[in-house]
């Protein structure tokens, strides 16, 4: 049977796939955005911008803790079980491949 997964009615569970990857990139640009505030602190020489970026810095670090402990309480993320994350980023791999070759998801290729 061939359905077209842009249409609302097909597309079982895919919500719930889009807040785990968004969370996931989500995390991963507040963990970015630490690491670079930190290099800038560690570069800059003015006491003002310092402890601006040093106020940025906690917020960015505490920003990163609710986004880590939102998608552990959600089990999206499994940091202290290398074993059960290893199953998610399985089944995440392979949601992957099957959202490509569903019907009305077109793949961009290099040219």
């Amino acid at each position: 049977m061939n359905h077209d997964y842009l249409d609302p009615i097909n597309s079982l569970h895919v919500p719930e796939l889009a807040d785990t990857t968004f969370a996931m990139d989500l995390l991963l640009r507040a963990k970015e955005g630490v690491r670079n505030i930190a290099v800038a602190l560690t570069e800059s020489a003015s006491p003002d911008v310092r402890t601006v970026l040093r106020n940025q810095l906690m917020q960015g670090i505490a920003m990163h803790q609710e986004i880590t402990e939102l998608m552990i309480n959600k089990k999206w993320f499994h940091p202290y079980e290398l074993s059960e994350q290893y199953k998610l980023d399985q089944l995440s791999a392979n949601n992957t491949l099957m959202i490509g070759v569903m019907t009305g998801f077109v793949l961009q290729t290099a040219k």
